[in-house]
């Protein structure tokens, strides 16, 4: 077995949650393996109860249900204990810099908690693995053709690496989707029930609503009468084009039908999200 060095103990830990956003969504499990200077380990996991409701995508990819975590206790009442867990200790996880850490922080905010990342060293497998497995087009052209990239960064040489690459991973994977539309699908990482392509705005229950802020879950149509203002404030905003347009869409009550539909299930289950 490894041998850790370890001046303090670590805490490799890893969430599931309602969602993927580290600012607004909620932690419903948390499992925490704590390793100490003297080898020794101990596991902890815990299930949440969220407060809001867990939405049936994000249940179709780790399983856990509102009636899972219905009698679990909510994140405040289990705070100070997780809270005395971690304390001392260093962190790691798997693209835990992006997202387990931020959101393990919002929960403790909201608990009147403050988890101070002073003093605490994080190691994350995921930029371990992207530093020392590279993937830029020189290492893909490497990888899938045996073959140094000339000219990189020139237009022309990147365009004619990248075909190389496409038909050297054809050659690899030979059940990698031929067809364009299926490859299509394959290669889009996007939540399949975003209605705008920065996910601002998604579709629940055949309606599009906000995906983030305070308002986050509320119907755009509904909030056209309700709050017109904060639509306003969105038309106003940094926000892209197609998003302005389904606001725009939406406080002229013309709302769109969802392009979701039955097919959502199988297409969340090969979704590869970092959950």
């Amino acid at each position: 077995m490894f041998k850790w060095q370890l001046e303090k103990p670590l805490i490799i830990f890893d969430v599931e949650a309602t969602g993927v956003n580290p600012r607004t969504d909620r932690i419903i499990e948390l499992s925490a393996l704590k390793l100490h200077p003297d080898q020794s380990r101990e596991t902890h996991t815990v299930r949440i109860n969220p407060g809001i409701p867990i939405p049936p995508e994000t249940t179709n990819i780790h399983g856990i249900t509102d009636a899972d975590v219905a009698d679990a206790k909510p994140f405040r009442d289990q705070a100070p204990r997780l809270f005395q867990l971690f304390d001392g200790c260093d962190l790691g996880g798997y693209n835990c810099i992006r997202f387990d850490v931020p959101l393990l922080i919002e929960e403790f905010l909201r608990a009147s908690i403050n988890f101070s990342l002073e003093g605490r060293r994080i190691i994350d497998a995921q930029r371990i693995y992207h530093k020392r497995e590279p993937r830029d087009l020189t290492a893909a052209l490497a990888f899938y053709c045996n073959t140094q990239l000339l000219n990189a960064h020139g237009a022309e040489a990147d365009a004619l690496a990248t075909l190389q690459v496409f038909e050297g991973q054809f050659q690899r994977y030979t059940d990698l989707p031929r067809d364009i539309g299926v490859l299509h699908k394959y290669c889009d990482l996007r939540d399949p029930s975003w209605a705008d392509r920065d996910g601002k705005l998604r579709w629940v229950g055949g309606e599009i609503t906000v995906n983030f802020g305070k308002k986050k879950g509320e119907s755009l149509v509904r909030l056209a009468t309700s709050d017109p203002g904060f639509l306003r404030w969105i038309l106003k905003g940094d926000f892209a084009s197609d998003t302005k347009q389904l606001v725009t869409m939406a406080m002229n009550e013309k709302a769109p039908k969802s392009p979701v539909g039955a097919g959502l299930r199988d297409q969340l289950q090969n979704l590869p999200l970092d959950l």
